[in-house]
């Protein structure tokens, strides 16, 4: 039996969650060969509120015994006053550290049929497919040490950039996994001519790749340029923390809407964390407007890799692919004065896709 933690969050993470829920109940109503039961629990925000904390242990403890994470969105202006370590983002990253989840992948592809919706001419954003392998559990944003310090004009803040061989080693072994699977070319993301980390990220990973794998290098200003310039040369980037935030945001606009974008992180077992790269849109939340298409996604690369079950992945897929094509939108997708699809009719959509 696989257990999936199932954590909808904050803001219209509940919406998403539920049309997901619904994709995954029929799918496991029509397949009898796959044994998943849920466990849902209160994340971010919401378990602020109610424990006064942004992740409780048994959460924490239930999701290392599980297979799968499902997580939907945390965070929102209402908590934005709290210490840092205590605001709802704490339980996103916490997961990702305790559970070993060191490998974000984000694709951002663009849909033919949405091609006019990315801010790019169509001759830059069509035929654009790429995926960003993200280091998630080191680099600035857990390097030690880190603080505020001081008081007045004496008063500053820092935070330590770190990496050791084996962190980069690994993730290289990833995105090289990822490029073999795709067209077997890599950009590794860095900035060499400056730090000194990178320095050692460059000496790894040109140690890692072996040779029937296409390897560039790019400063990560650079890359950012390109990703605008001509998003069509990249296939797989490989990157550090927060190059790979920073990236992955620019690469999910290309697609038009940061609403069809998933997103897995992965470690050394099965275990994976799956959830839309967009957040918690606290000012739609309870409309009926939210997109749930890369929750819904997200649901697809549980199933390719956590779940043992890539059919069901591909099917999921295709059905989203096929909603697009048919012009049927959500608002975020919808062209001015054009009529679009609430939350449950996009996913009443998907599950008909499914049907067919």
């Amino acid at each position: 039996m696989e257990k999936v933690i199932v954590l909808p969050g904050d803001g219209i993470g509940p919406e998403i969650m539920d049309e997901t829920l619904r994709i995954l109940d029929w799918i496991l109503e029509r397949d009898s060969d796959l044994e998943i039961e849920t466990e849902e629990y209160d994340v971010g925000g919401a378990s602020i509120d109610k424990f006064d904390t942004p992740l409780r242990s048994e959460v924490l403890e239930a999701a290392l015994k599980s297979s799968a994470i499902l997580l939907g969105a945390v965070g929102g202006p209402r908590w934005d006053d709290l210490p840092v370590n205590h605001r709802p983002e704490q339980a996103l990253l916490k997961l990702r550290k305790e559970c070993g989840l060191y490998a974000n992948l984000r694709p951002a592809r663009v849909y033919p049929a949405l091609v006019d919706s990315s801010p790019l001419k169509n001759e830059r954003a069509s035929g654009a497919d790429l995926l960003i392998v993200r280091e998630l559990t080191g680099g600035l944003y857990f390097s030690l040490p880190r603080g505020i310090e001081g008081a007045g004009e004496n008063r500053r803040g820092y935070n330590t950039l770190s990496y050791s061989r084996e962190e980069v080693k690994r993730i290289t072994e990833v995105a090289v996994d990822a490029a073999r699977q795709r067209s077997g070319r890599l950009t590794s993301v860095d900035k060499a001519n400056v730090l000194e980390s990178s320095k050692l990220w460059r000496e790894v990973v040109v140690d890692t790749v072996p040779s029937d794998i296409e390897l560039n290098h790019m400063y990560v200003d650079n890359a950012a340029m390109q990703l605008v310039l001509e998003p069509r040369q990249f296939d797989v980037i490989v990157t550090g923390n927060m190059f790979g935030d920073i990236l992955s945001d620019i690469a999910s606009q290309i697609s038009g809407s940061i609403g069809l974008l998933a997103s897995a992180s992965l470690g050394d077992s099965k275990l994976g964390m799956y959830e839309p790269v967009h957040g918690s849109a606290p000012d739609i939340a309870g409309s009926g407007n939210a997109n749930p298409l890369a929750m819904i996604l997200s649901l697809a690369m549980a199933f390719r890799y956590s779940l043992d079950a890539p059919d069901w992945a591909n099917k999921i897929e295709a059905a989203v692919n096929r909603v697009i094509e048919t012009g049927k939108r959500t608002a975020d997708l919808a062209g001015e004065g054009e009529d679009f699809l609430s939350t449950r009719e996009i996913g009443d959509a998907v599950l008909d896709e499914l049907a067919e």
